[in-house]
């Protein structure tokens, strides 16, 4: 059984997935003050997260930044299954840097300084794109062209038919008229 991931995809996942594995594994440890920081950050851009704990949203984070590393890590995860996690992963990242005050420079997507360490996440955007476009659309467009190879045998077998089964009735005709 072959895997779901080609050779050209196993460097984005293992950077990708790599980077985000240690992040995750990092913040499992993290102090009251961290979680605090982490915390606020995060709900100033999306307030719906206000009403969780600090130490609880770390731990949340945590495990899903876990989970993200580990399924692109893991060879046995769809490309396109990986890639539409890391683009939705990416996604929140990116909108933590264009929603929050201070990020980008006035009337600008450029970062400031302070949004140079979020900015800087929009490789992971790319990488989630890429996987998820190498995932359907080129994994899509190969089992079309399979099908039509598929379909390109299965014609010539019935052309190999045709072309016995007129022989034979030529054959059949000739000893009739003989």
């Amino acid at each position: 059984m072959a895997l779901p991931i080609t050779l050209s995809e196993i460097g984005p996942r293992i950077s990708a997935g790599a980077f985000i594995l240690n992040s995750g594994l990092g913040k499992r440890a993290a102090d009251e003050e961290t979680a605090a920081g982490l915390h606020g950050f995060a709900s100033g851009t999306y307030p719906f997260l206000k009403d969780v704990e600090p130490r609880q949203f770390v731990q949340a984070l945590s495990t899903a930044e876990i989970a993200v590393g580990a399924a692109l890590l893991t060879p046995f995860v769809p490309t396109a299954l990986a890639g539409a996690v890391l683009t939705g992963f990416a996604g929140g990242l990116l909108g933590l840097y264009l929603r929050t005050p201070g990020m980008r420079k006035e009337g600008s997507l450029a970062p400031t300084e302070q949004g140079l360490t979020i900015a800087k996440d929009v490789w992971l955007l790319g990488i989630g794109v890429g996987l998820l476009t190498r995932g359907t659309v080129d994994r899509g467009s190969k089992r079309v062209q399979k099908a039509a190879r598929t379909l390109a045998k299965a014609n010539k077998r019935v052309s190999r038919a045709e072309q016995k089964m007129e022989r034979k009735a030529d054959r059949r005709g000739a000893r009739a008229a003989a």
